[in-house]
């Protein structure tokens, strides 16, 4: 069996180590890439602890998957699409509890008719980003990238690594299961996302 030193090895025979458990090679991967994905996080999230947070997350689910993970790419095309979801999805969540904070401190509309419709408002916003968090996960990446980020189609598909036919697919797909999943005509679906 051929036994290779962490610090002299390549990304891929690191990854052959990592998989039989050698601690000392996913070290020295972590070390290799760290330093560039908490840049990338940094500014992105323009946070600190979250930076870190984020890098960590993806290092811990490498280890955690490290028997069954496997790569079309090369390693730093792997952690670096895998930072970039880890970003998109912590930035959904604060987008949320910004949402949240914001229609606790909201003050109720003046007038019984003005209440009812900012309720029921107020509910098919809730709907709609609970049929969003639904969403199959890279459907949703795209969809939010495209809602939160205003990024065009070619951006979605040149930071993802991905198709711009598959961002178009993508957004369809959202489009029509948000319409179907709140009954909703597509003026008032394009009200509510606009908002």
């Amino acid at each position: 069996m051929q036994r290779y030193q962490p610090q002299t090895a390549t990304d891929h025979q690191l990854l052959e180590l990592i998989r039989k458990d050698h601690r000392g090679a996913f070290t020295e991967l972590y070390n290799r890439y760290w330093d560039k994905l908490f840049t990338v996080a940094m500014h992105r999230l323009n946070d600190e602890h979250e930076a870190e947070e984020v890098v960590q997350e993806v290092f811990l689910s490498l280890w955690q998957r490290r028997a069954s993970v496997q790569l079309t790419h090369s390693i730093n095309t792997y952690l670096s699409v895998a930072v970039k979801y880890r970003i998109i999805n912590h930035l959904d969540k604060q987008y949320r509890k910004k949402q949240h904070i914001e229609h606790l401190t909201i003050s109720s509309p003046l007038g019984e008719d003005s209440t009812n419709r900012w309720l029921s408002e107020k509910e098919l916003r809730a709907q709609l980003e609970q049929s969003i968090s639904q969403l199959p996960e890279k459907c949703r990446i795209v969809f939010l990238l495209s809602r939160d980020e205003h990024k065009t189609n070619a951006q979605i598909a040149a930071e993802l690594n991905i198709a711009e036919k598959t961002v178009e697919a993508h957004m369809t797909k959202a489009l029509s299961t948000l319409r179907q999943s709140l009954n909703l005509s597509v003026p008032i679906l394009i009200y509510l996302l606009g908002k």
